[in-house]
């Protein structure tokens, strides 16, 4: 029942890091007419957040050393409720923007604390628990992507409506996790919890930066495609909901190769052949959008690439990490960096239609990002760097 509960826990968590980001693309345009936002100004509801996690994911070691994975887990739900319940407020651009900031920075915490949790509590089945946060994740942002336009029309047309009631996640969510946390603070007063050593963020190996690079060209594209692919289809004439069906598309369609991929790469070894076999998926969708290939059809690959490649960014530093300590600060620091270069994305594909007119030329942007993404993935290879970080030497050469 333990073991039931502590997974349950973990779908419930994960489930609430996208919908903050993702609701708000099927109704990009109706809040840009609303608030009179322009097209770069816009991208920023998706790209604050986005930098926010990047800027803020250090802060969860520190965080997770005070008030245990458990705790830290319960803050970040926390703010992600009220940054994102706020929006049912919102008047004018400022307070939307304070909002995705909040739920940004509870996303931020949020994100390697997970990738530590499952360390700490799964540490021989991580493939398989990755696969499980991973698809909880992009099932968060399916229903919110599907739902985000239903919603306004039922709840009388309101997008402020629409947005806010996925507040209720985080709140369904955070009794089961203050009572983890509850639990995991009697432990640690009781001693029944070991001493932990804390890792430093390997900021001085080399191969945590490649892991980076390679988290923020990720993605760069994912939230790209989040931010501007229901806008992009709507350009081609297709109506708002049929965009929106088509963005709910992309997202159900990478469910699959979310779950199972992680755990093929564990199963068969073959890193490179799973990162550039799904990178090669998202071209081929980014370049058939482009030759006006029904979006319907681009929307397959496209899904398939971006849902393979997230879970085997989030497992890559905790394969290459002994400890839960270890594969926090290692997934602190890629997340970091890589959310930041990853903000990026959405705020260059907006600029590009500011300036041009189109979403063609920003889209042949995005294929350029891919390819450079794929020499990155040939530089991590196939196996686990043989040299991992000991916490304790790193602590003395700081």
């Amino acid at each position: 029942m333990k073991l039931f509960y502590i997974i349950l826990a973990l779908i419930l968590a994960s489930l609430n890091l996208r919908p903050p980001i993702t609701s708000i693309s099927p109704l990009m345009s109706t809040i840009q007419n609303d608030l009179g936002l322009s097209g770069m100004t816009a991208s920023l509801l998706t790209t604050l957040p986005v930098l926010c996690m990047g800027i803020f994911a250090p802060f969860s070691v520190r965080l997770s050393r005070r008030w245990g994975n458990e705790g830290a887990i319960a803050l970040a739900l926390i703010l992600i409720g009220i940054g994102t319940g706020l929006r049912l407020f919102v008047g004018a651009s400022p307070l939307m923007m304070f909002t995705s900031f909040l739920s940004g920075v509870g996303i931020a915490l949020a994100g390697p604390l997970l990738s530590s949790f499952i360390k700490q509590y799964f540490p021989n089945r991580v493939a398989a628990m990755v696969g499980i946060y991973s698809t909880a994740m992009v099932m968060g942002a399916s229903i919110s992507v599907g739902l985000s336009v239903p919603l306004q029309h039922t709840l009388g047309g309101s997008w402020r409506r629409s947005l806010a009631i996925w507040a209720l996640l985080a709140f369904i969510a955070l009794p089961i996790w203050l009572k983890l946390a509850w639990s995991a603070r009697i432990k640690r007063q009781s001693g029944q919890t070991s001493s932990v050593i804390h890792a430093p963020l390997p900021v001085k190996n080399r191969r945590a930066w490649v892991l980076t690079l390679f988290f923020g060209l990720m993605a760069a594209i994912f939230y790209s495609l989040t931010a501007w692919l229901a806008s992009a289809v709507q350009s081609q004439g297709y109506s708002q909901e049929t965009a929106g069906n088509i963005q709910t598309l992309f997202t159900l369609i990478s469910l699959p190769s979310t779950l199972f991929i992680p755990m093929l790469v564990h199963r068969y070894q073959r890193r490179v052949f799973w990162l550039v076999g799904c990178a090669m998926l998202e071209l081929i969708g980014v370049l058939m959008l482009n030759l006006s290939v029904s979006p319907w059809l681009a929307a397959i690959p496209l899904g398939i690439g971006a849902g393979g490649l997230f879970p085997i960014a989030l497992m890559l530093p905790i394969d290459e990490t002994n400890n839960a300590q270890e594969a926090s600060s290692w997934s602190a620091m890629t997340q970091s960096g890589g959310y930041i270069l990853g903000a990026l994305g959405p705020l260059a594909i907006g600029w590009l239609h500011d300036l041009t007119g189109s979403f063609v030329q920003a889209f042949y942007g995005l294929a350029i990002i891919i390819v450079l993404q794929i020499i990155v993935q040939i530089a991590i290879g196939n196996k686990k760097s043989s040299k991992v970080v000991d916490p304790a030497q790193e602590l003395k050469g700081m």
